[in-house]
């Protein structure tokens, strides 16, 4: 059982920026033979007029008229799968990060202190790839051997109970979403190799291939782990994987709803659905022998379950059996398949701190296979990534002092601020919502926790040890004590100052639970934010990345928990009716964007849902502020833009991105998030500033009429 990076239902700026680390190379390339990346230029004031291509209709593509010029012109890097201003400003944020780290390594050990031998330890350990090559599998056979060693499934339910291990079933500490004052025990399933159940569903030769592609992985892995027919066995994990996925897994949108999702079960509950699964055997060995209280994430509802929450058999039907089925499965599965399913786990887990042909064999399928990217990611920016997995937040106080100038803080609060008083209006004057709702929605806003940069107590890693040149040990240790800190919130007050991601994280999200918006240090860097920008591309960078946090807290999930983070109904009936015939109307248009294979392959709308509502409500919020900071004044034009179309650009500007088309087809089947360039023209031509700032007509492809435009907030 491992921890989930997220809490439960926290919603990020965006999810993934690159494939995980998993290595093609033998060390790093010297800095110099490295293939220079793309840069972006924002001019003098935030975006660079030259960038524009004036060949394109702003009416027509919008995303392409402020990005097709660059996108041309800066063809994908080989070790990138999707490519753009995110993953710019990242590549910023590793190698400043390295910058840090480089001044380790130049000091003299005896002169570090403990917490600095720590770092350089752990990333000299992930970059010295002739020791691991020379070392082989020996690093890992004690915990292959204790996977050997469990011959009974009580004593493999133990294994998966141990930090560190793969599991086909799931536990962690979070707050409790209905009880917001307390910690719970969250508990589902999952176990499925490939990114989502409907890659085994998928009966067209694209999936059949990756099945097949996979199947050779899983027999690489369970050759290089000892079973002499590892291809049988590899169908045999598939076969269970399979069923998995046929029996278990629920659909991706359906298991977005915060209602289907939270079951609280006492532990007698929870046995009861175990059947003769050895539960008391995995509880005692994660340590939740004594909880009180499990909230179980994918048990399928009742039939009155069902009819209480309204939900159709189309939805129905999506939904798996979840975690009592998965102990059902399990209990039906031999155990040498069970044994063979948490071996091939551990090894590619850890694919990237084994010998050479285990990064190989992981990236060819993982990174080639499922998104398109020729090259890994050189070395040591992978070795960056692992020491910041380890001890993050201790490189995120250095980072924070070198890279974030306290006047970037003091100007993101005026921001916030200024965003807080447009949702007021927002709420305020829509009318759709009545005065009822209305007083809930306001105080929810007024509750709204935000944070900004860093917290100030970052954390220490007390306790957690690192050994030079035992990569595989480290990652152990570290998912022990990760653990042991997360069991130690049981029983205590909620923990307001913790973050979820780090200082030098590129990213941002909503937590509803907490009713908190998170903006770490590294996203407010252009094209986001810039000290000397314009205002104007301001709001519509982190102003619209604000907004979009915020419009979290009021999409179709967030705005089923209040202002003090519990999951609770706080509308009206007419009021949710009229919110949810808005979302329906959306999820309809992006339903209509279909990218792939000549229209037949669309954007999941009701999948992406809160994130477009994020957006939309995001820009509509970053605008309103825009023009209340302007306290009434016409906006200057700067080289011959109105500063409505430079907000506008500066949306598009923070989406500019393209990816390669393996990539571009797990996205869909995966992610919440819109692709980019819907996520610029699925949003502006829902706002009617956007087509008087470029002057839109009928006869201009993105035009909708005024009464299919969607405004919610």
């Amino acid at each position: 059982m491992t921890k989930t990076f997220f809490a439960a239902g926290v919603s990020a700026l965006v999810l993934s920026l690159s494939m995980p680390a998993v290595a093609q190379d033998t060390a790093a390339a010297p800095a110099a033979e490295e293939t220079p990346l793309p840069t972006m230029e924002f001019g003098e004031w935030g975006f660079d007029p030259a960038s524009l291509s004036q060949d394109i209709d702003p009416g027509d593509d919008f995303f392409a008229y402020a990005n097709q010029k660059w996108l041309d012109a800066n063809p994908l890097p080989a070790e990138f799968s999707r490519f753009g201003a995110f993953n710019l400003l990242r590549e910023k944020s590793t190698a400043d990060v390295k910058t840090l780290v480089d001044r380790l390594t130049a000091k003299d050990p005896a002169a570090l202190t403990s917490d600095e031998k720590r770092i350089v330890d752990a990333y000299e350990a992930y970059l010295d790839t002739a020791a691991i090559e020379a070392a082989g599998l020996a690093p890992a056979q004690p915990y292959l051997e204790a996977i050997k060693g469990a011959e009974t499934l009580a004593s493999l339910a133990e294994v998966w109970g141990t930090p560190g291990y793969s599991s086909p079933l799931f536990a962690y500490v979070e707050v409790d979403a209905k009880e917001p004052t307390r910690y719970s025990v969250h508990a589902g399933s999952g176990g499925l190799g490939l990114p989502d159940r409907d890659y085994y569903l998928d009966e067209s030769e694209k999936g059949k291939d990756i099945q097949a592609k996979y199947r050779d992985y899983l027999a690489f892995l369970l050759g290089e782990a000892g079973y002499a027919d590892a291809a049988g066995m590899a169908q045999k994990v598939y076969d269970f994987e399979d069923s998995l996925a046929r029996k278990v897994a629920w659909d991706r949108a359906t298991r977005r709803n915060d209602d289907l999702t939270y079951n609280a079960l006492t532990p007698a509950e929870l046995n009861e659905k175990a059947g003769g699964f050895p539960l008391a055997a995995m509880l005692a060995a994660s340590g939740f022998e004594d909880v009180d209280r499990f909230i179980v994430t994918d048990l399928s509802p009742s039939k009155e379950r069902a009819e209480e929450l309204g939900l159709d058999a189309e939805t129905l039907a999506k939904i798996g059996g979840g975690m009592p089925a998965a102990m059902e499965l399990i209990l039906e599965t031999p155990m040498e398949v069970l044994q063979a399913w948490t071996a091939k786990g551990f090894l590619s887990s850890n694919a990237a701190v084994l010998p050479k042909r285990f990064d190989d064999a992981q990236f060819a399928f993982y990174g080639t296979t499922l998104n398109g990217t020729p090259e890994q990611r050189p070395r040591w920016k992978r070795a960056i990534g692992e020491t910041e997995g380890l001890l993050g937040e201790l490189l995120g106080k250095s980072y924070v002092a070198d890279y974030f100038p306290p006047e970037n803080k003091a100007a993101m609060d005026d921001l916030v601020a200024n965003l807080r008083k447009a949702m007021a209006l927002s709420i305020e004057q829509n009318d759709w919502m009545g005065e009822a709702t209305k007083k809930q929605a306001v105080a929810k806003l007024d509750a709204f926790d935000p944070k900004i940069g860093y917290r100030d107590n970052l954390e220490t890693y007390e306790g957690l040890g690192i050994v030079p040149g035992a990569p595989i040990a480290n990652r152990m240790a570290a998912a022990e004590w990760g653990w042991e800190d997360m069991m130690s919130k049981l029983g205590g007050p909620i923990d307001r100052t913790e973050w979820y991601m780090l200082p030098q994280t590129v990213n941002a999200y909503y937590n509803p639970t907490k009713n908190e918006i998170v903006f770490p240090a590294a996203i407010l860097q252009q094209p986001f934010f810039g000290i000397s920008a314009d205002p104007a591309v301001n709001y519509g960078g982190i102003g619209g990345v604000i907004g979009h946090e915020m419009g979290h807290g009021f999409d179709d999930q967030g705005s089923k928990s209040d202002g003090t983070g519990m999951l609770r109904n706080w509308w009206t009936d007419a009021d949710r009716e009229a919110f949810d015939q808005m979302g329906n109307a959306l999820v309809e248009q992006y339903n209509a964007y279909c990218p792939l294979d000549d229209g037949e392959t669309c954007v999941n709308g009701r999948l992406t849902l809160g994130e477009n509502i994020g957006d939309l409500g995001g820009l509509s919020l970053a605008y309103r502020a825009y023009k209340l900071s302007l306290n009434g004044k016409e906006d200057e034009v700067i080289d011959g833009l109105t500063g409505d179309q430079r907000f506008f650009l500066a949306w598009a500007q923070v989406w500019r991105s393209q990816q390669r088309e393996e990539s571009a087809r797990q996205r869909l089947t995966t992610d919440p998030h819109s692709p980019e360039e819907f996520r610029v023209n699925g949003i502006v031509r829902n706002m009617d500033a956007w087509y008087e700032a470029f002057g839109v007509t009928p006869e201009d492809e993105l035009y909708l009429p005024p009464e299919e435009r969607i405004t919610i907030w």
